[in-house]
């Protein structure tokens, strides 16, 4: 067990919004278990919202999980590898970690680019994964932790308890309040501020995850015809999808284009989400929403919902396939509305009633 006091330690998650919900937990019990701790973490820069920390031009705010949080945008990078911006990020960066003078390197992505990353901060101690997503990043760790729980959330949490020598206790994650974003969904929902509000995420990563917006629209219109609000939220490029939902509804339900701190401050006060394995679903379970999670090629036992109320549909069909095929799983498909508004209505009756 480490007890020194300024122990520094390097958290390398990169990315994407539900793989970060994922592993805050584990170093938000890091940060409880050790709070003299030094912990900086090394995101790719549009996640920011999901931190309160020191930003690339040195300006802070009050963050109770990190000391600093630093940038790699490395999606930039892999699109223009051999340009004179890339070239200076990747030298600031590499300086930047040298300085850091880490105790010990903890990669809870297991890919190739974190990785490096890792191996750029000049750190012996570098933890990762027995078997991380790709295999090759296993070659840059110089303590391999095998894991043995079924959900990443359980995974990472023994890779943060091996860092400290000791078993840690499951955290509720730590997540900023923007205060101009909880301005703003005060304000979207003052017009009938009693009236429950249920936030639907008909996206996905790929096409194979993402079940019809005609479906999502049934079931929009469902709860629209028992009294709820519908707000649709739209990721980046999946404004049709959004769109097509209000036009099914005539205009009832609310499509959202927010920045994260917004969508964050909105969950907040959803009283159920509906999604697939998206960002927002998994954003909705950090803060303690019900969700209905709606499967097809990934495992919710491995990926699903976690630390709060939830329904979770798949069929018996569906097998774990991380393939990008761009049509709907057929497993999927065999999901009908119905099943998810009967699922919604369970977790709508407040659990006193229950």
């Amino acid at each position: 067990m480490h007890t020194q006091s300024k122990f520094r330690l390097l958290v390398i998650r990169l990315g994407a919004m539900g793989d970060i919900l994922h592993a805050l937990p584990a170093v938000t019990a890091l940060r409880l278990a050790h709070p003299a701790w030094v912990i900086d973490w090394v995101v790719e820069p549009r996640w920011r919202a999901l931190f309160t920390a020191e930003d690339s031009l040195g300006r802070t705010t009050s963050c109770p999980l990190l000391n600093r949080l630093l940038f790699a945008p490395t999606k930039d990078w892999r699109a223009a590898p051999f340009s004179q911006k890339a070239h200076h990020e990747i030298k600031l960066l590499r300086r930047t970690l040298r300085s850091g003078e880490y105790d010990a390197v903890l990669d809870l992505q297991g890919a190739i680019r974190s990785a490096v990353i890792g191996y750029m901060a000049g750190c012996r101690r570098r933890i990762g994964e027995d078997q991380p997503r790709e295999r090759a990043a296993r070659l840059f760790f110089t303590e391999r932790v095998p894991t043995h729980g079924a959900h990443v959330n359980e995974q990472d949490l023994e890779l943060a308890s091996a860092v400290a020598g000791d078993e840690l206790a499951p955290a509720k994650p730590l997540l900023p309040t923007d205060p101009a974003a909880e301005a703003w969904a005060d304000q979207l929902l003052s017009p009938s501020p009693t009236q429950l509000a249920v936030v639907i995420n008909p996206g996905a990563g790929w096409g194979a995850k993402r079940w019809p917006v005609e479906r999502y629209a049934v079931v929009a219109q469902g709860l629209i015809d028992r009294g709820l609000r519908i707000l649709v939220n739209a990721g980046p490029r999946e404004e049709p999808l959004a769109d097509a939902i209000s036009q099914a509804t005539k205009g009832a339900a609310t499509p959202l284009h927010c920045s994260l701190e917004q969508l964050i401050a909105l969950t907040r006060r959803a009283s159920l989400v509906v999604a697939g394995d998206t960002g927002p679903l998994h954003l909705a379970c950090a803060l303690e929403r019900p969700v209905v999670g709606i499967y097809g090629p990934t495992d919710p036992s491995r990926n699903g919902p976690f630390g709060t109320r939830f329904k979770v549909l798949r069929s018996p069909e569906s097998r774990r396939d991380h393939t990008r095929h761009p049509e709907p799983e057929s497993g999927l498909l065999t999901i009908q509305p119905e099943d998810v508004l009967l699922a919604a209505s369970e977790l709508l009756v407040p659990e006193s009633t229950r």
